[in-house]
């Protein structure tokens, strides 16, 4: 308003528009996407419900109707990630390098991503290629004829390279109504134990607090006030509905309740849980903890409001909730031609019959841990291996992506046949199996590593390893009554064991694997499950008799 215009309205009594004293913003956040464009399948693609039943959820297009829709709500909005958006990712964005997925973040406008784990899948190297574009090393430009990367940074304050530089940009900011937000980017401070040791050579990762801190002071004496982390690590749950609070006490409730009282909403992921919680920071004051499940079933909303004068957030005003991500919408077109365009690259490959299944084979299964999928998982790898004289075969669960379900269409009907693509996003990380010689005590010792202060992963296992474990005994002496081939493991004998590169590597924690000897190559993974399939059609969901879990 120019000066003649003010002095007119003094003078006339009119009233002068001040700006108003707070700021309003809505921040949409989800958490784990690995590229799941197509609406994921079986357990992957529903949500829990307070009361315990499921609604299917998820799928790019309807998630982009979604942000559009909590766009519409609220005058202004930045949406965030908090990481493992590409990676473990379905065929129609994986053969492509997760070109396809970046491109659709790109649409979304998304305005920051922490790194997860999976960013780091193919290396750091990689990683620089997806944020500023240009074509694969190996491969080229398959999706597209070029590739213009990422529109939005990926933060990560706490990776360093070994010379204590930093490797990635810690945070960002953004301008709301003239306030400046700042987003800081921590991703879990063990990351190296969830990929390959060569992915990520020359870098180390610190401690999360610590990195919080130091960024939140930075922004803090650069007059950044109102502050949000993407924090890549996060807690289990023990049930509840979207909005419970239901978590069993982890790392993110640590880092939460630890983390600079200057930071004002944390969004997590990693653990793929849904949580609406209130954790007080070292302040004493409520500060807002979210996390979105996964597979882009669920977005995480924190609505803020903004002190102009302070410009920091009141925080008693928060508002905070996990919206759940319907099918029930229209698909955004932009993002379903992005998405039809990609399975159509995909389909040659993607659509190509490789076997049957006579019912769901399901990554979830027993109480004890075993599951149908993974008896079958690890049987293909025993069967792939043991012309290398592989006796037994294990994977790890988490390399176990979705189900294999026998439903091939929306209205459910099973015609049990499985196609390439659907076994690729089972298993698309493309480890390399490898063979090698434990003890017996060194496989006790294994089994027993399942069981770690942040969590239990719970190995699957062939048909020729058999054992009982009590999960109430001190650890180090859960596991008994082992088996191989059904007879009694002998501590001073040597057996040869089947694993993925990953485990071999002491991947997720297993470092008894790293004791191994002897160690041949054998074939990928998903190679070994596709062969499995074509040799052995009308495949059922095996019975729960090789783990057995006692009081």
């Amino acid at each position: 308003m120019g000066t003649a215009v003010l002095a007119t309205a003094a003078l006339s009594g009119a009233p002068v528009s001040a700006a108003p004293a707070t700021v309003d913003v809505r921040l949409i956040a989800f958490n784990d996407l690995h590229g799941n464009l197509d609406p994921p399948a079986g357990s992957s693609g529903r949500v829990t419900l307070p009361d315990g039943s499921t609604v299917d959820a998820g799928g790019a297009a309807y998630l982009a109707t979604h942000v559009a829709q909590l766009r519409g709500e609220a005058g202004t909005s930045l949406v965030l990630s908090a990481g493992d958006n590409i990676g473990a990712s379905p065929v129609n964005s994986a053969l492509f390098h997760d070109e396809p997925t970046v491109e659709f973040l790109n649409q979304l406008g998304v305005a920051a991503s922490v790194v997860g784990n999976h960013e780091f899948d193919e290396g750091y190297a990689e990683l620089q290629r997806i944020q500023s574009g240009g074509c694969h090393a190996e491969d080229g430009c398959q999706f597209r004829e070029s590739f213009g990367g990422a529109d939005f940074p990926q933060l990560g304050a706490n990776v360093a390279f070994e010379d204590g530089g930093p490797a990635l940009l810690p945070f960002g900011i953004e301008l709301v109504q003239g306030v400046p937000i700042g987003i800081i980017g921590v991703t879990l401070e063990d990351l190296p134990a969830m990929v390959t040791p060569e992915a990520v050579r020359g870098l180390a990762f610190g401690d999360e607090v610590e990195a919080i801190g130091r960024t939140a002071d930075l922004l803090d004496r650069a007059g950044v006030k109102a502050q949000v982390v993407l924090l890549h690590q996060g807690d289990n749950t023990e049930g509840g509905g979207p909005d419970d609070c239901r978590v069993t006490p982890g790392p993110a409730s640590e880092i939460a309740a630890h983390a600079s009282p200057k930071v004002d909403v944390i969004f997590t992921g990693h653990s793929h849980q849904q949580y609406n919680c209130t954790v007080p920071d070292p302040a004493g004051n409520p500060r807002t903890v979210l996390q979105g499940a996964s597979f882009g079933r669920l977005l995480s909303v924190a609505d803020l409001t903004i002190d102009r004068r302070s410009k920091d957030v009141v925080r008693p005003e928060t508002k905070a909730h996990n919206r759940i991500v319907t099918r029930d919408v229209p698909a955004d077109p932009a993002a379903q031609q992005l998405i039809d365009e990609a399975t159509g690259k995909a389909a040659p490959i993607a659509n190509r019959e490789i076997g049957t299944i006579t019912g769901d084979l399901l990554r979830e299964g027993a109480p004890s841990g075993e599951s149908p999928l993974g008896d079958v998982l690890a049987d293909a790898q025993l069967a792939a291996t043991q012309a290398n004289g592989a006796q037994i075969a294990m994977t790890n669960p988490g390399g176990i992506r979705t189900d294999l379900v026998h439903a091939s269409s929306p209205a459910g009907e099973g015609d049990g046949v499985v196609t390439y693509g659907e076994a690729y996003a089972v298993q698309p990380f493309g480890n390399v199996m490898q063979i090698l010689t434990l003890t017996g005590e060194q496989l006790k010792n294994v089994l027993e590593q399942q069981w770690q202060p942040e969590s239990t992963r719970i190995l699957q296992v062939s048909s020729t390893l058999r054992y009982s474990y009590s999960a109430s005994a001190p650890a180090g002496a859960k596991v008994s009554g082992i088996t191989v081939a059904g007879q009694p493991v002998d501590p001073a004998a040597s057996y040869r064991v089947s694993v993925n590169n990953f485990l071999s590597a002491g991947g997720d924690g297993f470092t008894e694997f790293t004791k191994g000897t002897d160690v041949t190559g054998g074939p990928v993974d998903l190679d070994a499950l596709v062969d499995y399939l074509a040799a052995h059609p009308d495949i059922a969901p095996p019975p729960a008799d090789r783990i057995t879990a006692t009081p």
